[in-house]
């Protein structure tokens, strides 16, 4: 009885961790009586199926402690690889809106709470749509179902490779924000060289209150074609979780 309590104590632990910062399900506009519920349900689930590394019995109070803590660790170090990952959407919408001079512009966000900028947030959100359209979700229960073959429930897991994952999808997501923005960086290149031959042309011309209708006019078309390649990087987002989470 009391090994199944802490095997059950341990894989909640991790998924708890996984689910508090995990995209969709950490969300502040999901109920908290929601992700509780799916997390011990989970947590049921798992404990009868996943392997254990340690005997209940032969555990000591310290050692549990322990024990829970790096089962908390391994489940941050996944669900903070994830959100990296994901954010490379919004980071597009950023570098986006920045070159089209909406750095002041700031909304709610209603999945987080936080202030951000309403271009990244559309991108965001439509990503999310085709993500879990595409089932998305049943990627996150692959991967903690894998990390307990990787890492059984009461192993150590390895801090550097950890850490490793960390630092990979944050390379991974500046230069997905970037590739996934450069076409659009490309456009508004040009759009600046234009703008320059045409203020050495025409020097009466207000080139700075011609430029901002422009660069919006041009950043939202831009944006408008882009939004169909964003289904394709669902599929590499799929993908980049196969390479990068430590299991």
């Amino acid at each position: 009885m009391l090994e199944k309590l802490l095997g059950f104590a341990l894989v909640l632990t991790r998924l708890s961790a996984f689910f508090l910062v995990l995209p969709v399900f950490g969300w502040t506009n999901v109920p908290v009586r929601v992700r509780v519920a799916v997390t011990v349900l989970l947590a049921l689930f798992f404990t009868y199926i996943v392997p254990f590394a340690v005997n209940g019995d032969q555990v000591t109070t310290v050692e549990a402690v322990l024990l829970l803590a790096n089962e908390a660790v391994y489940g941050l170090a996944l669900g903070l690889i994830i959100v990296l990952v994901f954010s490379a959407v919004k980071m597009c919408g950023r570098i986006i809106g920045r070159q089209m001079g909406l750095v002041m512009a700031r909304v709610i966000d209603p999945l987080t709470g936080d202030r951000t900028q309403p271009l990244g947030s559309l991108l965001e959100m439509i990503f999310i749509i085709l993500f879990l359209s595409a089932n998305g979700h049943h990627l996150f229960l692959l991967i903690i179902s894998r990390s307990y073959e990787a890492f059984p429930a009461g192993s150590i897991p390895t801090i550097n490779v950890l850490a490793g994952g960390v630092v990979q999808a944050g390379s991974v997501m500046f230069l997905a924000g970037l590739r996934l923005a450069g076409p659009i960086l490309a456009a508004f290149l040009l759009l600046m060289v234009a703008l320059a031959v045409l203020a050495r042309i025409v020097p009466e011309m207000n080139i700075l209150f011609i430029s901002l209708p422009l660069r919006v006019g041009l950043g939202l078309l831009m944006t408008a074609t882009f939004l169909p390649f964003v289904q394709e990087f669902v599929a590499e987002f799929a993908e980049w979780m196969g390479k990068l989470l430590p299991i």
